[in-house]
């Protein structure tokens, strides 16, 4: 059997025109008896600083924390303080070789390290919770996906919005057809708020990294470069090797309402503006267009993304859309999304989803939400781990409903933006074959070249 018809049975059992296991009810290999109500899973932590501080004592929340990973010795170091029967590494493959009592992990490190980090531990039966953007590059979205299913693991990604009770109303809300088909889709962004383009455009200055970095680690996957202030922490995110800039960042958040509700799947073109496209960092704006096909009885959807300011002027959806939702005088949200459908326009002025608004106001007088259709949680951040736990203690991959199998479908829709940014060209996507079909060029940022040992 051809591996072309193995992936389309695949996609077609996983939903990929859907929303994935938590809406089909779960789909897979079999999977082994729930565990007792009583035990405690037992959790490694791969990144323990930034996000991952807060991720590592959700952890010690809902299990126990056996081991932390960290490349810095000093956030490695405080984070030991809390918990310090946990074993201490700097390299994750050392510690998932090494700790055999792991049942799951956290993954909340740069985002190039996602998926190696998550590929290991899915590949030696552990469970994964991975921070967003769940991969670095699209390719990794599908093995992400493809190796959850195949290993039988439960997993999350770390939208936390997923959890709120605002977001899954407004699922039910669009899904009922309170505004009509929805055939457009705006959603922008706040960010970039770290270094990169058009003020960073060059690598730092190569020195020595300080004794409590381990580079080569914090490297990875990527391609090698000597270190320089500028990268780690958190400075990482506007470099193009190592994060995923504001798209990456933040549309697995902002775009997730629309994206769940509208069941999105696989976009077929992908067509991006933006500032300056240099080597190292990700340009200072972009506006990025991306046409969705008709799913069933949902008609096709213009997705248009902005981000950052041209010209010190904010990228925002046009004037004559935003003068239907603003009163005069107000400020538009740093954040949000504006859902357009044939009876009326749902706006979020928030990066979760959770907040919302119908309008025409006159139109919604009145409304009252449908019947629920889908699980509350309202616990946010700690909710998300509270589900991905519950899943692994009933071995129903649905109840985490940002699972690998949804959240890998979002993150690889979005990241192709990034890919359309680089090539500078509109991108005809097939997601069945996961090929750019127009531009061969496109082909190295799908699937880059990874550094050696650190092939997946």
């Amino acid at each position: 059997m051809s591996r072309r018809i193995n992936r389309r049975r695949f996609l077609q059992a996983s939903g990929l025109a859907g929303v994935g296991f938590w809406a089909a009810g779960g789909v897979g290999p079999a999977f082994t008896a729930p565990r007792a109500a009583s035990e405690k899973l037992n959790i490694a932590c791969i990144g323990v600083g930034g996000k991952g501080s807060s991720d590592t004592d959700n952890a010690g929340q809902v299990g126990n924390v056996v081991a932390l990973c960290d490349i810095d010795d000093n956030t490695l170091g405080k984070k030991a303080e809390r918990f310090p029967k946990a074993r201490k590494f700097n390299d994750f493959r050392k510690m998932l070789e090494t700790v055999k009592d792991i049942d799951a992990v956290t993954v909340s490190t740069p985002d190039h390290t996602h998926a190696p980090a998550a590929v290991m531990a899915m590949r030696l039966k552990k469970h994964v919770y991975c921070q967003k953007p769940l991969t670095h590059d699209v390719s990794q979205a599908r093995l992400l996906r493809e190796t959850a299913h195949k290993m039988g693991v439960c997993t999350q990604m770390g939208n936390q919005g997923t959890a709120s009770n605002g977001l899954r109303t407004g699922v039910e809300i669009l899904r009922s057809g309170a505004i009509g088909p929805v055939r457009e889709v705006h959603v922008w962004t706040n960010r970039p708020i770290w270094p990169q383009a058009p003020k960073v455009t060059e690598r730092p200055k190569p020195e020595q990294p300080p004794a409590h970095v381990h580079w080569d680690v914090f490297l990875g996957p990527a391609p090698e470069r000597p270190y320089g202030k500028g990268y780690h922490p958190f400075a990482w995110r506007g470099w193009w090797d190592f994060g995923t800039g504001a798209l990456g960042d933040m549309a697995c958040h902002t775009a997730n309402l629309a994206f769940m509700a509208l069941k999105l799947g696989s976009p077929t073109s992908i067509e991006a503006e933006n500032g300056p496209i240099n080597p190292e960092t990700y340009p200072g704006w972009a506006r990025i267009t991306f046409q969705f096909p008709a799913r069933g009885d949902m008609p096709a959807v213009k997705f248009v993304w902005y981000e950052g300011k041209r010209d010190d002027k904010r990228v925002l959806p046009p004037d004559e859309l935003l003068s239907k939702v603003l009163e005069p005088g107000k400020k538009l949200s740093d954040s949000g999304s504006l859902l357009v459908g044939d009876k009326g326009i749902l706006f979020s002025p928030n990066d979760y989803g959770e907040q919302y608004t119908l309008l025409p106001p006159k139109e919604f007088q009145g409304y009252k939400p449908p019947e629920r259709t889908l699980p509350r949680n309202g616990r946010g951040d700690l909710g998300m781990k509270q589900e991905w736990v519950r899943a692994i203690m009933e071995n129903k991959p649905s109840i985490a409903m940002s699972n690998f199998d949804y959240a890998g479908m979002l993150t690889e829709a979005i990241l192709l933006g990034n890919v359309a940014m680089r090539v500078g060209k509109k991108l005809e996507w097939d997601g069945e074959q996961m090929k750019v079909t127009n531009v061969p060029e496109a082909a190295r940022f799908i699937k880059p070249e990874y550094r050696r040992g650190w092939e997946l």
